[in-house]
């Protein structure tokens, strides 16, 4: 794992840089083919029972994250822009089974070509309540960049 974590403590906010070592069409095929997202898009020993997503923008999504206690974990939010082998915006919500989103965050995802086959992903996730809730985010797309390195090797 060689994530490059920048924090912004005053702000709340949350910048994650990996390179991922596949070509830049198949990572952002990654983020925006539900084919591949139900295979590595969750934290560490984590399950999805449920996701629904319409990945473009002014779309939407909703999962269900499974923690190994057993624990329910819904989250869902707008695409607010989807740029082709570049670019993705979208909101990020914790919400209860109904769909009632809490405090609401702007995750940025930056595609870029870094050499043959290579790929550098930039996460940018923004407007956190507080620095305990970025730094548990922190973790999670850590163990999620995991899950997408070792998707992408098989």
């Amino acid at each position: 794992m060689n994530t490059l974590r920048t924090s912004h403590a005053a702000r709340a906010q949350l910048t994650l840089t990996r390179v991922f070592e596949a070509p830049l069409k198949l990572v952002f095929e990654c983020w925006t083919q539900p084919a591949h997202m139900e295979k590595w898009l969750f934290p560490k020993d984590f399950t999805v029972p449920f996701s629904d997503a319409d990945i473009r923008s002014g779309g939407s999504y909703r999962s269900c994250l499974r923690a190994p206690d057993g624990t329910d974990h819904w989250v869902g939010g707008t695409y607010i822009e989807v740029t082709p082998h570049y670019r993705i915006v979208f909101t990020h919500a914790w919400q209860d089974e109904v769909g009632k989103s809490q405090h609401e965050t702007v995750v940025t995802i930056t595609l870029k070509e870094v050499g043959a086959g290579r790929t550098q992903l930039t996460l940018h996730q923004a407007f956190f309540e507080s620095e305990s809730s970025r730094d548990g985010h922190a973790e999670g797309w850590d163990e999620t960049f995991d899950n997408l390195e070792r998707y992408l090797a098989a």
